[in-house]
């Protein structure tokens, strides 16, 4: 990764602190933007009350910083919500799960007030499918759900040596052209077996900002 990449991952999470408000439970995302983001909430960890966490890795990173990690069904209001993404296009729906969180994000995600994701320019795209989109599924089910993912033209491939934080596969499905995200999230969360899709288009994120040559772009 070249280093202006870093940057501008640095950059996207640093724009996403000013939705922070004092006092806030703050939902956290996983992934290497979001890493940056936690390291920023360390330098101001006395301004929120504590965190809610989207995987075993985040809540390391954020216990390692000091910061509270508490249980979604502890959270009576989730005020705000920062994760990235692995694409998105301009109506801000999302492909996510390229680290395997896609359930707990999508969780937490639908139980935020607000949900602000932070990316680098290189991940919007006019039309999503360029990235694999991953579904976690049940392990006994993960042959014939790939089965099914090839009927609606993809190109299922198991992500090896990956279990999950819930202890499920991941399908990763290559070459589909994703024309209609919400209806195709819906249709693949309907196959018996899947978990959760990464796609993010039901509830998309509210504001994604986007790091590029020139600062922030916000959608």
């Amino acid at each position: 990764m070249s280093n202006s990449a870093v940057d501008k991952k640095k950059s996207a999470a640093l724009a996403a602190m000013r939705y922070l408000q004092d006092g806030m439970i703050i939902g956290v995302g996983t992934g290497s933007t979001v890493n940056h983001f936690i390291d920023a909430l360390a330098a101001e960890r006395a301004r929120i009350k504590a965190a809610v966490s989207s995987s075993t890795a985040s809540t390391e990173r954020l216990r390692a910083a000091g910061i509270e990690v508490i249980d979604l069904n502890d959270v009576p209001s989730l005020e705000l919500y920062v994760d990235g993404a692995d694409e998105t296009n301009r109506d801000r729906h999302l492909i996510k799960g390229g680290g395997a969180a896609l359930t707990r994000e999508k969780i937490v995600a639908a139980a935020a007030k607000q949900f602000v994701c932070i990316a680098d320019e290189s991940k919007l795209c006019p039309t999503l499918g360029r990235f694999p989109l991953p579904v976690e599924v049940i392990p006994m089910a993960r042959s014939y759900v790939a089965r099914q993912l090839v009927a609606l033209g993809g190109r299922p491939i198991w992500r090896q040596q990956v279990i999950t934080d819930n202890g499920n596969h991941i399908l990763d499905v290559h070459e589909l052209r994703i024309v209609d995200p919400v209806a195709l999230e819906s249709e693949i969360n309907q196959i018996v077996g899947v978990v959760t899709v990464g796609l993010f288009a039901r509830r998309p994120a509210d504001v994604v900002l986007l790091a590029t040559d020139h600062g922030i772009t916000t959608l």
